[in-house]
């Protein structure tokens, strides 16, 4: 059970944005072209992505398998006018995954929704009722009233109850829940599902854009078979929904880097001294690493902090596997984050974590700026297959939505994300301090905890059998992923 009086919960916040009609949208809308393409049309993008493979030397790597996990439908669904949640941003880092050719170098799988009873091994009965039956509505309930209480969290401005809502998440939560059963399987050694890190949903309340937690979920099925979990976020805002989700359990480690400014911005919780359940003889105790950061923070400043910390972590938590959620709001030029990371800093983590050899789930989380996002996750994912020597800098000419990234290359510098960087509040001393407490917590942390003595999470082997039994039958006797 969870340690309720050591974990502090977070106050009332205001909204990630407010969303007001009357005022100038923060967030640039779209015409969004997602038409379906001809068989002709499609036929000769293939052969496009082909040549691109050819001339980019994208070949499937030697000794690892890498597995990309989607479903396009979830492109389709749209959070609101204002809201700062672009699904389509999906459909942008497809675009680039696609014409790189990196397909050709992976296992891709269109998955299936994730089941009602997938849903409940993390979420509560009854907030997944009213998820899946409450109807839609084009407003938000406190757009006139900001105090007006909401059921669950849902129909407020941060997480509306739009159309297709249910569908949206257990899709999400279908992509990351495979990508951890091919994991498991031994079928993949790196699985990428950019569709999920949905990193602040609780098990009965929905939270910062997300409803379900697929992380939790996708964390539920790796801990069937691996007896530790290492969790890695460097979403702009705190995991708390994660780190809440295993407070008191030594099988997962939970370490987030993240902005703190608890007065002022989302989530508000992740201070450097929570570092989980007061009590040592609680599990969870020192099993949360908090990484508090200010405005500003440098490439170079985040890459040797995450190598400092990580490595350490990995040295004595000793996971068997890694969840690491690729959050793009850290990006520089985010319409929400404050950081001045640009594409190679964020993607120098994935680099390191991958250099670990340690099976891992790559997700996705937030990210605002949808081209930008789209420019991280191809990246990261040519960084899974080993290709990120070998792909030009330049969005190759036969992307589709091409001229929605505004510049040409796959590395916009600081000046072109954003108008000016913001100002550096990260001080040297600042993180080193930051880097000598985390070493102290992990002084406390036991080598290899006993999995004797932690709950097994329940197992879905026999749910997950029967839709897929099921489903196969539908397909007529079809295989599939």
């Amino acid at each position: 059970m969870m340690d309720v009086d050591s974990y502090r919960w977070r106050p009332p916040k205001t909204n990630y944005l407010p969303h007001n009609i009357d005022m100038d949208p923060v967030v640039e809308e779209f015409e969004i072209p997602l038409g379906r393409a001809s068989d002709h049309e499609n036929a000769a993008y293939f052969e496009k992505m082909k040549l691109a493979a050819q001339e980019f030397n994208i070949v499937r790597p030697k000794g690892y398998t890498v597995s990309y996990h989607a479903t396009s439908e979830m492109e389709k669904h749209h959070f609101g006018q204002t809201h700062p949640m672009k699904p389509w941003r999906l459909t942008l880092t497809k675009s680039l995954v696609t014409a790189y050719g990196m397909p050709f170098a992976m296992d891709n799988y269109n998955t299936r929704h994730a089941t009602y009873e997938e849903l409940n091994s993390f979420h509560s009965s009854d907030y997944l009722d009213y998820l899946a039956t409450a109807a839609p509505e084009d407003q938000p309930r406190d757009l006139d009233n900001p105090d007006k209480d909401v059921k669950f969290n849902l129909g407020g401005s941060d997480c509306p109850l739009f159309h297709g809502l249910y569908d949206y998440c257990s899709m999400s939560a279908g992509t990351s829940l495979d990508a951890a059963r091919k994991i498991c399987n031994k079928q993949s050694d790196i699985a990428i599902a950019w569709g999920g890190g949905l990193h602040h949903a609780k098990k009965s309340e929905a939270s910062g854009f997300c409803y379900i937690n697929d992380i939790v979920l996708a964390i539920l099925q790796l801990l069937r078979l691996y007896p530790r979990v290492l969790y890695i976020d460097i979403d702009v805002h705190h995991g708390d929904g994660v780190e809440e989700a295993f407070f008191s359990t030594d099988r997962v480690m939970t370490v987030s880097f993240h902005k703190y400014q608890p007065e002022v911005f989302f989530p508000g919780t992740g201070g450097l001294n929570d570092n989980g359940p007061k009590s040592e003889h609680n599990p969870g105790a020192h099993h949360a690493i908090n990484v508090p950061l200010n405005d500003g923070i440098t490439d170079e400043q985040y890459e040797h902090l995450f190598k400092s910390i990580i490595g350490q972590v990995n040295t004595t938590f000793r996971p068997s596997a890694i969840a690491l959620q690729c959050g793009a709001d850290s990006l520089a030029g985010d319409r929400l984050g404050r950081f001045n990371l640009k594409v190679e800093g964020h993607a120098a983590c994935v680099r390191f974590c991958k250099s670990l050899g340690i099976p891992m789930i790559l997700f996705g989380g937030g990210g605002y700026t949808p081209r930008n996002v789209a420019r991280a996750w191809a990246y990261e994912t040519s960084i899974a297959i080993g290709a990120d020597q070998n792909i030009p800098a330049e969005i190759p000419q036969h992307a589709p939505w091409r001229q929605h990234f505004v510049h040409e290359t796959l590395f916009p510098t600081l000046e072109q994300s954003m108008s000016e960087p913001r100002n550096n509040k990260n001080t040297e001393k600042r993180l080193r301090d930051i880097v000598a407490h985390v070493h102290e917590q992990l002084r406390f942390v036991q080598h290899a905890p006993s999995v004797q003595s932690s709950i097994i999470p329940p197992d879905l082997g026999p749910v997950r059998d029967e839709v897929e039994e099921r489903l196969k039958e539908e397909r007529g006797g079809e295989g599939g992923g």
